[in-house]
């Protein structure tokens, strides 16, 4: 059933109108009250009314010399007040001729009655209702959003017309079910998707422009409209006809034998035991009016509104910090790249700052110097890694680094308490406890592994603790290496006596010295090799010449990670920025088509750049359109969004090696996304995923990161075209497990903290959150202790604001299948490239085609012929 209830954003210009906006209303145009369009088309009102000849041409492209014989209106659309138009006309007078007249968003179709030479032509025309009042763009569920024209003031109509309508149809599904005996598949799922899309497709759009273009209209906007959502929502999770009648159609699927071919039955099955487990989880047997039921529906309520608030609480905090440097000594030795973005975000911020419409044109102008500065140093992404690895002040990264864990905490809140998250997280804790009570579950994380792979948390713990085995020695070696090096170089300040351990702000940037010092590479040597548009498409030309003609012909073949996966799934990526309207200027679009067959398969969005004034932190796909036979959908959209590095100044993006990886791990969610094949929308491509196996295809794409072939295909220097020389490239796969021990731990800290806080931790007790993560670090990281001001929780969206509460150990269970599927390349060769294409042709063919229509292990097992087992995992970290 539709999961609506999502934490992503909405806002912008709205469209200008066109200059021919005249549009019909009933049989007879209806007059605009502006006297300047009415003597700009006089021609085309008595045209339009009376049925005359054309005299004039009201553009000099239009054939105008037909003749209208007729129309009429017929109001086809109540979402969108949209009216079907349908005019007799000569067919000399062209759709071109009707788009001057009747403006240029009106859609056309035709339709003769004779063959080609008939001179009657019907144009059918869909047109606005209101003349003055422009169609609702969140009402238009049919294409891609129209990102250009949306405006956080629609978002309330939208929802309101939405919903009722909704309502209305949902209620009627219900009563007709409730009469039927006999109650097949396509009864249910398909007519519920149909139902519910509208509201999917308008919330999605306001839930990701929430994330990208966060604004103050657009929150009020968002904040007040989710409770209509979640009450929409739950009226399909709790409504008992349609769970009656899946049981039925449950009971059919497994009892009768099917023609359909085993895939086919199998979304079914799957879809079908989906909803009931989700409407089960969602309280569909509670009693009416009980007051289990009353309080499951506020407890739901509140825990939407609290979601949204965290989220707000942590990107208010996290933009409205800036630490000013002024004096060259406190960055002294720190990359070209990260003083150019912090002396670019103090110029940023003084635009922003200046009232003075004079003097903010002439800072605009201003070129900025980022060796001289000042700089502003923020805690968004790239600016808070830049500053822990490479900024020598000890005092400043421990101001940024304590800036960043204490983000929408009481030390960041306003007198009043407002964005501190402390009090949401004790809330959000106490309503799950509450509500698996309700549900009959002991505990929030035994009701979230319902859903999932893991059987219980006790298997979760059991893999955590087999790897612990092997990271936590690693750890504390590689702590002890970066612990040596700032004894030996940092000075007096790193002597034992003035500083009987490392802190953690010292702690990475002492890692990178190490692995600088390890492998005499720097961070910065590489970023060159990794401007965004050739990691994406790659650089490579072949001239040809025919000796024939003497014409010189240059391919150009395509390399980068688009290269690849042309490579390994027969998939060509395509640029399409301008087919589709975007939510910012620097965001991409992309068409995906088959290379056999040539044709369009998906497309997807690409927002790359960091944006802390209005879009949040980290990185992460959803599904703009997904795939559904009922919808007559086949070409799936995502978002792919990302918050590397942008271009400052001349230079280009110019990409860390992380950040590299990171576009890679979210393409590959993307490609699970796109290239489904499964045409049940409740399981076609990441739908119907058990939660933790999503992150299979994101991990397993992060491998080839590594791979020679992959990488030599857009390394390269984006101002010489230089090639990344070879050694560089070999010091770059030895980097690969460089602090492998210290990152698991890490990870494994997260999952095991988010389970306990699920799981064992008594919200009502003495104990604070806060001490649950001091007790798990005691046990995963006890080589690193939070120091007294961490705040760190108060900031982890994915559990508190995002899909992984009691699911962060996630990351971990797919990576032992991400890296298990890799090993299949690698038993082949990577160097095979025969075999190499096999095998990605089998992984296109099972994991990323068949979505959530057969079970993970299930598909696993097609693609790689046996169960996952953790020994690539621990190889590929260097823990085996």
């Amino acid at each position: 059933l539709p999961s609506l209830v999502s934490h992503r954003h909405l806002g912008w210009p709205p469209r200008p109108a066109g200059p021919h906006e005249a549009r019909a209303d009933s049989k007879h145009s209806k007059q605009h009250d502006r006297a300047p369009r009415q003597q700009k088309q006089p021609f085309a009102r008595t045209a339009i009314a009376d049925g005359g000849r054309l005299t004039e041409d009201p553009s000099p492209t239009c054939f105008t010399r037909g003749r209208i014989s007729s129309w009429t209106s017929i109001n086809i659309n109540p979402l969108t007040r949209r009216t079907q138009v349908i005019i007799q006309a000569d067919m000399r007078f062209s759709a071109l001729a009707f788009t001057a007249l009747i403006g240029p968003s009106t859609a056309f179709s035709t339709k003769s009655s004779t063959p080609a030479a008939v001179c009657n032509n019907k144009l059918r025309m869909s047109t606005v209702a209101e003349p003055e009042t422009a169609t609702n763009p969140l009402l238009e569920s049919d294409g891609l959003p129209k990102f250009s024209s949306i405006e956080p003031s629609q978002l309330t109509p939208a929802m309101t017309t939405i919903i009722s309508t909704l309502e209305s149809q949902f209620s009627g599904m219900e009563d007709k079910l409730k009469g039927q005996d006999t109650v097949g598949y396509d009864d249910v799922l398909p007519e519920l998707e149909k139902i519910s899309h509208p509201l999917e497709f308008a919330w999605s759009i306001a839930s990701h422009l929430n994330g990208v273009k966060n604004g103050d209209e657009l929150r009020a906007a968002y904040e007040e409209n989710q409770p209509k959502v979640v009450a929409a929502s739950m009226k399909f999770s709790q409504s008992k006809p349609i769970y009656d009648a899946l049981v039925k159609v449950q009971d059919s699927l497994q009892g009768e034998e099917s023609k359909e071919d085993d895939f086919v039955l199998g979304q079914k099955k799957r879809a079908v035991e989906k909803n009931i487990r989700s409407m089960t989880l969602g309280g569909v047997g509670l009693e009416d009016g009980s007051p289990e039921q009353i309080r499951f529906k506020e407890i739901k309520m509140r825990m939407a509104e609290i979601s949204n608030s965290f989220s707000n609480n942590v990107l208010d905090a996290t933009k409205a910090f800036g630490l000013e440097v002024t004096d060259p000594e406190d960055v002294e030795g720190v990359p070209e790249s990260a003083k150019a973005m912090w002396a670019q975000a103090h110029l940023q911020n003084l635009i922003k700052e200046e009232k003075d419409e004079g003097k903010k044109k002439e800072l605009e102008a201003t070129k900025v110097d980022a060796s001289a500065g000042p700089w502003r140093i923020t805690l968004d992404g790239p600016s808070y890694l830049a500053t822990m690895q490479h900024l020598p002040n000890r005092e400043l990264r421990k101001k940024i680094y304590i800036g960043y864990l204490t983000r929408a905490s009481e030390m960041t809140a306003n007198e009043d308490g407002k964005g501190n998250n402390i009090p949401l997280i004790d809330e959000t804790l106490k309503l799950r406890k509450e509500l698996s009570g309700i549900l009959g579950y002991d505990n929030y994380a035994e009701l979230s592994l319902q859903s999932k792979m893991a059987p219980s948390v006790e298997s979760v713990k059991d893999l955590s603790d087999l790897i612990l085995e092997k990271a936590l020695p690693a750890a504390e070696k590689e702590l002890a290496a970066a612990t040596a090096l700032a004894r030996e170089t940092g000075g007096e300040e790193y002597s034992e006596a003035n500083l009987p351990k490392l802190m953690p702000w010292d702690v990475n940037f002492w890692n990178e010295r190490l692995k600088e010092k390890t492998f005499e590479l720097k961070e910065e040597e590489l970023r060159p090799y990794f401007a965004l548009d050739e990691v994406l498409k790659g650089k490579f030309h072949k001239v040809e010449i025919c000796f024939c003609t003497g014409i010189r012909r240059t391919q150009s073949p395509l390399l980068g990670m688009f290269g690849l996966i042309d490579r390994i799934f027969g998939i060509e990526v395509r640029e399409a920025s301008g087919e589709a309207e975007v939510w910012n200027k620097d965001v991409k679009f992309f068409k995906l088509f088959d290379k056999e067959s040539n044709e369009h398969v998906a497309s997807f969005y690409l927002d790359p750049y960091s944006r802390p004034a209005d879009k949040r932190g980290g990185a992460w796909m959803a599904d703009c359109r997904g795939k559904s036979e009922a919808l007559d959908i086949d070409v799936p959209v995502a978002y792919l969004t990302c918050n590397g590095s942008p271009p400052v100044g001349d230079k280009p993006s110019l990409m860390t090696f992380r950040e590299v990886e990171t576009l890679f791990h979210e393409t590959g969610h993307g490609l699970q996304h796109m290239l489904t094949k499964a045409k049940v929308g409740e399981v076609a491509g990441i739908n119907g995923v058990e939660w933790d196996a999503v992150e299979l295809p994101s991990q397993f794409m992060e491998n080839w990161c590594y791979d020679k072939p992959t990488v030599y295909g857009f390394a390269k220097h984006y101002e010489t075209g230089e090639v990344l020389p070879d050694e560089m490239f070999e010091k770059l796969k030895q980097q690969k497990t460089f602090g492998a021990g210290m990152m698991a731990c890490r990870q494994l800290l997260f999952g095991m903290l988010d389970m306990e806080l699920h799981s064992n931790y008594d919200p009502d007790s003495d104990e604070t959150v806060f001490d649950v993560q001091r007790r798990m670090a005691d046990i995963y990281t006890p080589y690193s202790k939070p120091v007294d001001e961490d705040r760190f929780l108060c900031g982890f969206g994915h559990i508190f604001a995002g899909g992984y509460s009691a699911g962060y150990y996630s990351y971990k269970w797919a990576e032992v299948m991400s890296a298990d599927a890799f090993g299949a390349f690698e038993e082949v060769g990577l160097d095979n490239e025969e075999g190499v294409q096999e095998v990605g042709r089998r992984f296109r063919d099972t994991v990323l085609s068949l979505g959530g229509g057969v079970a993970p292990m299930d598909v696993f097992k097609q693609f790689r012929g046996r169960e996952p087992n953790p020994d690539a995992l621990l190889r590929h970290n260097g823990l085996a």
